[in-house]
Formats: structure tokens, C-alpha cells, sequence
């Protein structure tokens, strides 16, 4: 359903009325075309104390766009924080975007560089920690349709293992993705060094991708996503979905597989279907059963978690026991903001995503260590699908507003994060759960 809303405040009257009444003025976002693949305008590079990784130049130099040192209207600025060790080092953090923020062009990115806490030194770890306070601040006053996130590369570390995530979040790929902390592994020795990408406009060339709940909405968007990056997609979704999912596989070039996801030997069955072994396995599949504890049953609450959870932890398990997930390969799965906020209605849900949580953050380092494989998960916020659009008018316009970017998420912006995660170069990227909600509101 078209946001009527955010059609108004693009027009001159519907600025002057909403300004006039102090009401929430969304900035239509750019995302990625062919045509426009890259923000307009040079990326302004800035340090705040003595950086303390090396190679970040270098990185940004490959993220897309001109590297300067001054400009007057830059698309993204970067801020080299690694070096703010005490709470007086951040008023170089000040004094570094200050003067500059007003000049960020609309629709730009700032992305300040950190890195990890110590657990020896507590003045660096009130320090870095300060930085995630302050990126969550400015992404919600930044405005105009801006974003503000913080990446923290491990000390010592090379910059070149951040070269995935700077290209991403500096890009228009990363349109709905605000306020967030991504957390790198470190970049040497072994799993967690970048592997070479042959072809950047076709990173994921093959590979084979299988994506659960590929029929319609966000799992119909990931595949595609995948497919234009270059792997061979198989699209999974129940038997009851075959014609849909047939018609997004025909779509798409890509291999459809009607299978529940819950069946017993799911996993031998993807298994077979990907003889060679899958490179990205997208766990997208989910239901909503919604009603309050007091009057929800049993078989709601089970249904919810066997889909959305325990299918999962299953499916994965035997698939990296067996080695049907090849080395250097990416498992995704989709978790929700429901779960890190937790939602009315929606025990049975929340408790499900908040488990994809925690299986990412338990399950991540060790797949890397024994598999070679990395573990993340998406946590979306109010996207526009067909659910959303049946939601009722009022709760469907708080889930709009509700976020720093005053508007709903497209399934385009939680497959491009997928897409990130899945890239070969993303190695370093491990553990992570990306919230893709626009910074809401709700949660932290």
C-alpha cells in the first residue's frame, strides 16, 4: 500500500502544513538502481585522535566514491575514531564533525570508525562506548534522510577487512539502515580474512544460494537480490505457495523448491537439491500467530517456534554437520526488531526472533573456527508487504513514524543487507544481528 503521507511532504503545501504542525517530514530515500549505484558527491575523511588501525585510506579509496580532505558539500563523511581513548579525546569527535555535519548532502551517510571496548583499560572502554551513544543520537537528528552508524574494527587490525562493510553502508544499498554498531572479528589469521571477489558487479558468482520463504515479500526480494549479484538461487517455500513461488523462480532464473521447511528430512532434501553445496543459505521462512499469552493456546505458540526457530536450528545444524555448506560459505537468517523490543500480542513471535539472536551471536564464532562459515542474522522493522498493508490505518502509520527516517522499509533494503552479509569479502562480519528499521523508536 502506497504511504499516501510521504507523498504529501514532497509536495510544497503538504511541507508547509506538516511543518507548521510539528509533524514528521520523511525524505523520500535513494536506493540502488543500474543507474545510480553510488551516493552523488566525494566522501570526507576525518580522524579524531591517533588512528590506531592501518589501511582505512586505502579502503575508502575502493568504497566508490572521491576521497577528500575538505569539501563544502560531501554525500558521506567517515571519522577515523580509533585513537579516542579517554573522555577528553572525544571532544575531537566534536570538533571533527561540527563544523561539517550541516554540509552533509541530503540522503548522505556518516560512518564513524571505533573500535572494540577493552576489557583492561575502562577509560578506552567509556570512550568507544561513548561513540555508540553518540552515533545513536545523531542518527535520529540528523535528518533528511541521512544515516549515522558506527563500525568498529578490532585494534591492531587492518582497515581492509571493514572494505565489505564501508562499500555497503556508504552506498545507497544501505538506505534503511540506521543507528546502527557493527562489531568486525578480526581480519588475521584464517577464516576471517576477506576472500577475493573476481567480479564486484557480480560478488556472488558460483555460488549457490538457497532462500527460505522465497514465495513473496521479503524472501521474493532476497532471492532476487542474490540472483542480480550472481548466484544460482534455489527459492524454497511450502507446497500450499508452489504457484507463486514458481512464478518468482521463473522470474528470477532460479531452481523452485516446494518443501515445508518443518518436515522431517528438510535438511537432506536442500542437501540434495544443491549437490555441489550451497555458498549462502538464507533463513527467511516465518509465521504470525498473534494473540496475548492470556488467550493464546498451545499449538499457536508451538507452530510459531517450530517455524520460525526450531526448524532452523535444525535445518542448520545437520546441513554444517554434513558439510553440504561449503567453506567460506554464509548462513543469514532473518530475526526481527519484535525481537529485540518485544511487541503486544506477539510473545509467541518475539521469543522466536530473539532466539535467531541468540543463535547467531553463540553459533557465529564457532561455524568460523570449524567451518570456515560466517552466521548473521536481519532484524527488520516495519517493511511494507502485503502483511503490513492489512495491518489498521492507525497502528500501520505509528509503525511508519516510528523510526528516525519517518517511514516504512521496502523488502529491497532487508535483501540488500542480506546481500552484504553474503558477500565473499564479508568474512570479517560474523555474529552480527543488522537491524534494517530505519533506527526505531522502540528498542535500542
Amino acid at each position: 500500500m502506497a504511504d499516501r503521507y510521504l507523498h504529501l511532504t514532497g509536495t510544497a503545501p503538504g511541507r508547509f502544513l506538516t511543518r507548521r504542525l510539528g509533524l514528521p517530514q520523511p525524505a523520500p530515500l535513494r536506493r540502488w538502481t543500474l543507474e545510480t549505484p553510488h551516493l552523488d558527491g566525494p566522501l570526507l575523511h576525518l580522524t579524531a585522535g591517533t588512528p590506531t588501525v592501518t589501511g582505512v585510506a586505502e579502503t575508502l579509496s575502493r568504497a566508490g566514491l572521491p576521497v577528500v580532505s575538505r569539501t563544502d558539500r560531501p554525500a558521506a563523511i567517515v571519522l577515523d575514531a580509533t585513537g579516542v581513548a579517554t573522555a577528553a579525546g572525544l571532544g575531537d569527535v566534536h570538533a571533527a564533525l561540527h563544523p561539517v555535519v550541516r554540509s552533509l548532502a541530503p540522503g548522505g551517510r556518516i560512518v564513524v570508525l571505533g573500535t572494540v571496548p577493552s576489557p583492561d583499560d575502562h577509560h578506552q572502554a567509556a570512550a568507544q562506548q561513548a561513540l555508540e551513544g553518540f552515533v545513536r543520537s545523531l542518527g535520529k537528528e540528523i535528518g533528511r534522510g541521512s544515516t549515522v552508524q558506527l563500525v568498529r574494527i578490532p585494534g591492531g587490525a587492518s582497515a581492509h577487512a571493514a572494505g565489505s562493510t564501508l562499500r555497503f553502508l556508504l552506498s545507497p544499498r544501505s538506505a534503511y539502515v540506521s543507528g546502527q554498531v557493527i562489531e568486525l572479528t578480526s581480519a588475521a589469521p584464517g577464516p576471517a580474512a576477506p576472500d577475493p571477489v573476481a567480479d564486484p558487479a557480480a560478488p556472488l558468482t558460483g555460488r549457490t544460494a538457497l532462500v527460505t520463504g522465497a514465495a513473496r515479500g521479503i524472501g521474493a526480494a532476497v532471492a532476487s537480490v542474490l540472483a542480480r549479484d550472481g548466484a544460482r538461487v534455489i527459492a524454497l517455500d511450502v507446497p500450499g505457495a508452489r504457484e507463486e513461488l514458481e512464478r518468482t523462480a521463473d522470474r528470477l532464473g532460479a531452481t523452485a523448491l516446494p518443501l515445508d521447511i518443518t518436515a522431517p528430512d528438510a535438511a537432506d532434501r536442500i542437501a540434495a537439491a544443491a549437490p555441489a553445496g550451497l555458498g549462502v543459505l538464507v533463513h527467511n521462512a516465518g509465521i504470525t500467530r498473534d494473540r496475548r499469552l492470556a488467550n493464546m493456546p498451545a499449538d499457536r505458540w508451538a507452530s510459531v517456534i517450530e517455524v520460525n526457530l526450531d526448524s532452523v536450528l535444525r535445518t542448520t545444524d545437520v546441513l554444517l554437520k554434513a558439510g553440504a555448506i561449503t567453506r567460506g560459505g554464509r548462513i543469514v537468517a532473518t530475526a526481527s526488531i519484535a525481537g529485540v523490543a518485544g511487541n503486544t500480542g506477539q510473545t509467541n513471535y518475539a521469543a522466536s526472533k530473539a532466539g535467531i539472536i541468540g543463535l547467531v551471536r553463540s553459533l557465529g564464532p564457532r561455524a568460523a573456527a570449524d567451518h570456515g562459515v560466517t552466521v548473521n542474522a536481519v532484524a527488520p522493522g516495519f517493511i511494507e508487504t502485503k502483511m503490513t498493508a492489512a495491518v489498521p490505518l492507525f497502528i500501520r502509520e505509528a509503525g511508519r513514524r516510528m523510526n528516525s527516517l519517518s517511514q516504512g522499509g521496502l523488502p529491497v533494503d532487508v535483501a540488500e543487507a542480506v546481500a552484504w552479509f553474503a558477500q565473499p569479502d564479508s568474512t570479517a562480519v560474523n555474529g552480527q544481528v543488522l537491524r534494517v528499521c530505519g533506527q526505531s523508536l522502540l528498542g535500542a
